[in-house]
Parts: structure tokens; C-alpha cells; sequence
């Protein structure tokens, strides 16, 4: 329940828009907060009055009076305030305070209303400028005002010669429709009653003691003024919902007169406030009637010309001379009205005069603006940049809809934004917005199915402030916004668009990042390139790709360097641009020489094996074109030998690495590894080693005797003896009764070292088994198809007719000597070895004498020999063999 009732009397206005937490100034009884309004999101100021603020100024109110009488008071207040806001809602003027929102009433008694949005009254203007002029010196430099937005924002507002004459002749204006239009005299024009917006035009409000002159005879639903009420001063009510007796007209307090002349003496002292130092009203009443009187009493405390108008301050010259001695004056009938008022001298003045022209400038025929924004650039620098930003430039975005207008509107926005200090903000946030819904917006396409040309002019004018544009927008703004306009101008069919779009480029590589450049700006450039038939832009073309392909730094307009950081990757450049080059079908000396800058840049980014192949058949082909002269010729032989010397130093380095490395032991190394892995060699890796000697030996790890083998310098297949003369050519041993050690023959140089491997082994190889007869080890070959089974001789068995086993009467326990082989022999052996595939003897490494089956080996057992009577003996046993 109590909700329900809480929400019967909240507002439409609190409902539907997001107020501020504070107040942004006071307007009078108003505090003003800044305001959204959700749906639409549009600013509105919001004008709120609490009833609470009538109740401390009657502290002794109820000793004095009934309740009665004082809800009265605060009752008749309430209306005068309501009355203020329902007028507004009755008068639209462009210098009247447009109303948004009709005044409603609050749950506490109070009022509410929502007009556009307002930055200060001018009375809150000039207290402040007051108070920041104790702080300072009085140097007559130009006044200041700076008030702090609801949002934090820093709002400047600049009073000066200018800015006061154009706000007094919007407030002549708004005069001059209440006096002739509305039929009203406003009755408290004061520096409260005017207020100004964010475009910094001055606007008319106050309008709660407003009421038909007395001379009226038009109809008018306001009622008249009730003098008698309004020329009493009740103390027990704030001044601020009183008549301001400091602007009050003498013929309201002397002749109870009500005519419009009444607004224009209140229009004088008001021009004096703005002069005066403090900024207010020469007359000083505190809000009596016989104080304002007494200063009418005599000629020398009247503001005349005589005493510079009790200004403290000296005052314009057309001001002292003509126009307040017309307003500040005794009798009505001597002030001029608001229309002259207008055409005074004052105003008469170059900057004024384009300001009321831009005022009026929708009402002109198109030849009128298109000179005025011709002839706007010689004057700009002159306005105050107060006046620039607030009411200069707003206007103009305004003609922005006029698409014949349309460039030189936009080249006057860019004039003005660069004159301004805070213009990367007045860009941001002002310009920019117009600019997307200008060019962002689907362009019309004619009849006939052609692009509509009608915004190419103004394209041209954005693409030639890009690099101003770059310098004063966000990354992520320039992304989202200025890219897409710099994209339609590529894509555009006029060739002075394409040409501006390209040379632009050199501005904006500094602000995107890789992959805008590489994925969305790059390949409008290249299919730009590619698809153009003009001479030009295939220059400019080639121009852009040296850029895109160097990232050179940019030199901005203020003389700072900004780096590129991003260019195109060497993939880009390999894939896509070089193929761009190569499809290059003019022979133009433009286009080579152009085409030469861009293989400078991509010879420094591409490998040298690439330059070889791919880069350097085409210089040769673009240099020998027919058109080219000797200097341009000479330019791309520079190049090809540059590249030609580079690719020489890459390959001799890389060449001496090779052999520094082979030189540090890198044959060894390799030596070793192939030696570790299986091979052709006979006799393999260490591993076939120890199964060979434990396979021979038949004995454990422990008993292994160590094998000295030595290593020649180069490496080759190893000889093995035949069978004849096994005995006389391999082995020069020492037997001892418990221990023997096997060492090769150093005698024999020509016999190769043999390195055991372990190569998977095969049936069809040659296969040894291991015999040992009186403790000497010898290989015997195995006999075909025999299956491979170690045997192992005693030396009591010595009497065998073993082919290789010399007499048991001569061997004895005694070590004994070979004769060296004769070299028919180890030459026969060799030859053999070769024939027989003894290369493959290795693959035995590593594999029991069990896992083979047959053997191939195809020399025949030698002949055995038999020791009967009369037989040979010694050496001389072996006589058949030679």
C-alpha cells in the first residue's frame, strides 16, 4: 500500500530520464541537474524546485501569522513558478528556453520541468568570473569562466567582446518576439533570466512576472501584472522568487507603467553588469522601493553618460556614445525598441555580421551560402575560439545535409577544429560522428546502376586532412570509423579519389596494427593495382606497396616521428607482392622505376636463395626495357649487383661453415656414426665386436681377452687371405699355458683394419666359425650347406688332419711364427674377398652361430695334407700351395 501511494505521486519525469546525483548550477529557485532521457538517450537539463527551500526564511512566521496565511504566501510562489515553466511550453523561439518536458508536480509539493540542455545562467556566469577574479590580478586580460559538468567534464565559457555582443543580440531577438510576437513584457529581465546553452547561444527564461502591456489590445491568455504585489518585498520569502528591484525599470516603481520600453531600461543595466567589476547592477536597492527611489532623486546617482554610467569599468565606445544614453534613460519614449536595438552600431562589425549571416543561413538561396562558405576561411582566425567551438561549428555541421555544400562546409569544419586547442576532443566527439553518418551511410545508386558521384567531392576534402585526422583520433576510432571512408575512396571510379586514397597511406601505416594492414588494407591496395588501367595510379600503386613493404617512419604534421609498427611479413612479401611485380606488363619508365623502389625494399626482407631465383630474372627483364635511358638503366644494375653480392657473402658463409665444421672432426664424427649403424662393412660396431670375440672365445665378460686394432687414415674394404695360406698371411701370435693376447700383424700394412658391425644377417652370407687348435685362434671357412656349430679343439687331439692345423711334433707348447704372405697371395685374397661378396661378412654380427642354417660360400676346402714318409716338413709342407 504504501508503495502504491509512493508511486502515485512520483514523476513522469523521474520515471523517465536519468537525473544527476547534484545539481550542475541554480537558476534562481531552480537547481539544475543535467538529465537523459532513457528511450533516446538525448540531454536535457532538468529543472527541480523543493517547497522545503520557502520554510527557513519564515523562522518567526508562526508567532506573526496563521498557517493559513503562510501557506498562502508559499502557495502564490508556487504559481509564479509554475507560471514560468507554462510559458515556456506556450513560446517557441530560438531565443527562448526550449522546453522538453511540461512543468509537473512533485510528491513534496514541488515543481518539476525538462528544457534543453543548459550550461550555466549568466548570473552564475558572472559570480563565478567574480570569484576567479580575487584569485588573479586585474591585468584587463579576457574573462574566464570554467564550471564542472555533472560528468566531471571541464565546461569553459569565455565572455568576451564578441561572445557578449552575440549574446546580447540573441536576447534582443527574444525580446523583440515577446514584444511583437507574443505581445508580453517580460517584467524581470536580470542576468538570472538568462541562460546559455552548449552551443553558447544565449536564451530568454525568468518569464513567471511576465504579463501584457498595459496598451495591449491582442488578446493574451497570460494575466496582467499585479504591480501592487509584485513592487512588495516580503522578507519572509527568499529574493530570488521576488521582483529584483536592481533591474527594475522606473516605470514599474515610479510611473506604475507597463510597457515594453520597461524591458529595454532592464536591457541596459544588464549591459552594465556584464562591464562592471563586481558584475552587477549599478543600482543597489537590497530590495526597497525607497532605496530605488532616492537613487532617481537626483542627476548624480542616476547612471548617465556623465558618470560613465556608475560602471567601474571603461565601456565600449558605441556602447557610451550610442546605445546606453537609448536604453538607460528617465522616459520611455526616448529608449529605443528591440529591432533598433539590433541595428545599432554595436553590432556593426565583421565577425557580428557573419555570425547573424550563419544564423540566418538556412533561409539563403544556394548561391548566397555557396559564397559565404567561400569567403568564411579569411575570418575564422579572428573569432574567439569560444566562439568557434560553441557556435561556429555546430552551425556548419548543421549544412552538413546539403550534399552540394557538402566540401566546403567540411573544409571550414576542418579549418576550424585545427584553430581549436582542445581539438583532438572537439574531433573525437563533435566531427567524427558526422563524418561516419555522412560516409558510412549505403550510397545511392543511379538508374543505371553506376555509383552516385554526389559525395566524391567532399571524400576528396577528408582524404586530404587524413594525416590530421590520424594525429588527433583514437586507434580504435580511426579504425572503426576513418578506415571505411579511406576504403571507399579506393574503391572509387575517379582516379583523383583513387590517387588522394593512396598517397594518403604514408599517414596511417603509424597508427593500424599488422593485421588491419596486412588483412583489410592490403588487398585493396593490391586489387587496386592490379585492375587499374591509368598510368598514375599504377604509380602510386607501386608507391604504396614500397610503403607497405618498407614501414618507414612518417613525419607528422607537428614535425614529430612517429614510427611505423607494422609492415608486411616476408611471407606476404614472397607470395603476394613479388607476383604483383612480376605481372607487370608496361614497359613505361614511370612504372620500372617505380617498380625498382619496391624491389629495393623487398630485397631486404626476402632470403637470399629467393633473390637468386626469383627476384633477380626479373630485374634483368625490367632493366633491359627498351624505353629505359642509360641512368635508369644503371639504377637497376646498381641493384642487381647489390643483390648479386649479397646472395654471393650469404652461400661463400654458409659454404666456410660447412667446412669448419668438417675440419673440427666432422668426417670422424661422421666416420664413427656410419660405423654405429648398419653397413656394407664386414666387420661392424663395437656391439658385433663382443658377440663376435665372446662368440669365438666362449668365455665370459670377465675373460675377454682386449683386442688392439689400428686405423688408417682412410677407409676400405678389408682383404682377407685364402685358404692356402691363412696360416702364414693374418696371424704372428705367442701362446702362453694360462693367458694369450691377439694382436694384429703391424708387418702387414696393406691389410685393412677390421672393424666388426652388426647388419641383420641372411643365409645366403659367407659365415666363419671359430677353431682353436693349441691354444691359437684361426678361422676356418665353413663348408656349404654345414650348419654353423662352434667347435672347440683340445690340444691332446692335436694329431687331427685338420687343413690348418700344423703337426702336433712341431707345435709343441711353443709360440710360433708365419712367414710374412707373398703379395700373390693377399692380392689373390682380395680379389677373392671381392668376388665372393665378402662385404656382407659383417651382417654375422651379433647373431649365434645357430641362427645360421646353410652357407654359400663357394671357395673349396684347400687340400688336406698327410704327414707319410718322405712328406715335407716345415715350411716346406707348404710347397704345393706356391
Amino acid at each position: 500500500m504504501f508503495s502504491s501511494a509512493l508511486k502515485s505521486f512520483s514523476s513522469n519525469i523521474a520515471a523517465n530520464y536519468i537525473i544527476a546525483s547534484s545539481p550542475s548550477s541554480v537558476a534562481g529557485a531552480w537547481k539544475v541537474f543535467d538529465g537523459k532521457k532513457k528511450s533516446t538517450g538525448k540531454a536535457v537539463s532538468i529543472f527541480v524546485f523543493d517547497r522545503k527551500s520557502l520554510e527557513h526564511q519564515g523562522g518567526g512566521l508562526e508567532s506573526r501569522s496563521s498557517a493559513s496565511s503562510k501557506r498562502k504566501i508559499h502557495d502564490e510562489v508556487v504559481e509564479r513558478l509554475k507560471k514560468e515553466a507554462s510559458s515556456l511550453a506556450r513560446l517557441r523561439h530560438p531565443n527562448i528556453l526550449e522546453l522538453a518536458e511540461p512543468v509537473e508536480d512533485t510528491r513534496n509539493g514541488g515543481l518539476m520541468f525538462a528544457t534543453e540542455p543548459i550550461t550555466a545562467t549568466l548570473a552564475g556566469l558572472l559570480a563565478d568570473e567574480d570569484d576567479n577574479h580575487k584569485m588573479r590580478s586585474n591585468d584587463g586580460r579576457v574573462s574566464r569562466f570554467i564550471a564542472e559538468g555533472a560528468d566531471g567534464d571541464s565546461k569553459k565559457v569565455t565572455i568576451d567582446e564578441l561572445e557578449i555582443q552575440k549574446g546580447l543580440l540573441q536576447v534582443a531577438k527574444g525580446l523583440e518576439f515577446l514584444h511583437e510576437s507574443a505581445s508580453l513584457v517580460h517584467g524581470n529581465l536580470t542576468p538570472e533570466a538568462i541562460y546559455i546553452n552548449q552551443k553558447s547561444d544565449w536564451k530568454i527564461s525568468g518569464l513567471g512576472f511576465s504579463g501584457p502591456p498595459d496598451a495591449s489590445t491582442s488578446p493574451s491568455n497570460t494575466p496582467p501584472i499585479a504591480l501592487s504585489e509584485l513592487l512588495y518585498h516580503d522578507h519572509r520569502l527568499p529574493r530570488n522568487v521576488q521582483l529584483n528591484l536592481d533591474y527594475t525599470s522606473p516605470d514599474f516603481v515610479l510611473d506604475t507603467n507597463i510597457s515594453s520600453s520597461a524591458d529595454m531600461f532592464s536591457l541596459g543595466l544588464v549591459i552594465l553588469a556584464l562591464y562592471n567589476s563586481p558584475h552587477e547592477s549599478p543600482l543597489h536597492t537590497g530590495g526597497n522601493i525607497t532605496a530605488y527611489k532616492k537613487f532617481f532623486s537626483s542627476s548624480s546617482s542616476v547612471p548617465t553618460a556623465s558618470n560613465n554610467f556608475l560602471c567601474t569599468k571603461p565601456l565600449p565606445r558605441q556602447l557610451l556614445a550610442d546605445v546606453l544614453p537609448r536604453l538607460i534613460t528617465r522616459k520611455p519614449a526616448q529608449r529605443m525598441n528591440s529591432r533598433e536595438f539590433q541595428q545599432c552600431s554595436f553590432f556593426d562589425n565583421i565577425l557580428m555580421s557573419t555570425i547573424q549571416f550563419l544564423d540566418s543561413l538556412p533561409a539563403k538561396n544556394p548561391n548566397e551560402k555557396s559564397q559565404f562558405m567561400r569567403g568564411l576561411p579569411r575570418v575564422l582566425e579572428q573569432f574567439p575560439k569560444s566562439v568557434l567551438d560553441k557556435k561556429v561549428l555546430p552551425a556548419l555541421l548543421e549544412e552538413t545535409k546539403d550534399r552540394e555544400l557538402l566540401p566546403l562546409v567540411l573544409a571550414n569544419v576542418f579549418k576550424i577544429v585545427e584553430i581549436l586547442p582542445s581539438r583532438q576532443r572537439t574531433f573525437t566527439d563533435t566531427v567524427l560522428p558526422q563524418l561516419r553518418d555522412i560516409f558510412h551511410s549505403p550510397i545511392p545508386k543511379a538508374s543505371s546502376g553506376e555509383r552516385d558521384m554526389s559525395k566524391e567531392p567532399a571524400l576528396i576534402v577528408v582524404l586530404d586532412k587524413i594525416g590530421f585526422i590520424a594525429e588527433n583520433c583514437p586507434g580504435k576510432s580511426f579504425k572503426d570509423d576513418v578506415l571505411p571512408i579511406i576504403q571507399l575512396g579506393l574503391e572509387s571510379p575517379t582516379h583523383s579519389v583513387v590517387d588522394k586514397s593512396l598517397t594518403c597511406l604514408s599517414s596511417i601505416l603509424g597508427i593500424l596494427d599488422f593485421s588491419t594492414i596486412k588483412n583489410d588494407l592490403f588487398p585493396i591496395v593490391a586489387n587496386v593495382f592490379t585492375k587499374t588501367s591509368s598510368l598514375s595510379i599504377k604509380v602510386r600503386g607501386l608507391e604504396a606497396l614500397g610503403l607497405l613493404c618498407a614501414g618507414n617512419p612518417t613525419i607528422s604534421s607537428t614535425g614529430t616521428t612517429a614510427p611505423n609498427g607494422a609492415i608486411l611479413d616476408k611471407y606476404t612479401v614472397q607470395e603476394k607482392v613479388v607476383p604483383l611485380l612480376k605481372g607487370i606488363k608496361t614497359k613505361e619508365p614511370a612504372v620500372i622505376m617505380a617498380a625498382l623502389t619496391v624491389f629495393k625494399e623487398v630485397g631486404k626482407i626476402v632470403d637470399a636463395d629467393f633473390l637468386a631465383m626469383n627476384i633477380l630474372p626479373t630485374l634483368w627483364s625490367f632493366s633491359l626495357g627498351p624505353l629505359l635511358n642509360l641512368e635508369q638503366f644503371q639504377a637497376y644494375m646498381t641493384l642487381i649487383k647489390t643483390m648479386s653480392s649479397k646472395i654471393e657473402q650469404e652461400q661463400t658463409r654458409k659454404l666456410r661453415d660447412l667446412a669448419s665444421n668438417s675440419s673440427n672432426g666432422f668426417e670422424n664424427v661422421r666416420s664413427n656414426d656410419l660405423m654405429s649403424m648398419p653397413s656394407n662393412d664386414p666387420f661392424g660396431s663395437s656391439v658385433g665386436e663382443v658377440d663376435f670375440e665372446r662368440l669365438v672365445l666362449g668365455k665370459s665378460d670377465a675373460s675377454r681377452p682386449q683386442v688392439q686394432r689400428s686405423h688408417t687414415g682412410h677407409s676400405s674394404s678389408p682383404t682377407w687371405p685364402d685358404s692356402t695360406n691363412s696360416m702364414t698371411s693374418v696371424l704372428q701370435s705367442q701362446q702362453a699355458p694360462s693367458s694369450r693376447a691377439i694382436t694384429p700383424d703391424h708387418a702387414l700394412s696393406s691389410f685393412a683394419t677390421l672393424q666388426p658391425s652388426s647388419p641383420p644377417s641372411s643365409a645366403g652370407s659367407t659365415q666363419f666359425s671359430p677353431h682353436v687348435w693349441n691354444g691359437v685362434q684361426s678361422m676356418q671357412p665353413l663348408q656349404p650347406m654345414q650348419p654353423l656349430q662352434p667347435r672347440f679343439v683340445q690340444p691332446a687331439n692335436t694329431g687331427s688332419n685338420s687343413w690348418m692345423n700344423p703337426p702336433a711334433s712341431k707345435m709343441g707348447s711353443t709360440s710360433w711364427v708365419s712367414p710374412p704372405p707373398t703379395s700373390t697371395s693377399i692380392a689373390w685374397g682380395n680379389s677373392q674377398a671381392a668376388q665372393n661378396g665378402f662385404a656382407n661378412i659383417g651382417s654375422l654380427n651379433g647373431k649365434p652361430a645357430s641362427a645360421m642354417r646353410t652357407n654359400n660360400f663357394g671357395i673349396p676346402p684347400p687340400p688336406s695334407t698327410t704327414n707319410q714318409g718322405g712328406t715335407n716338413t716345415g715350411l716346406d709342407k707348404y710347397e704345393s700351395l706356391i
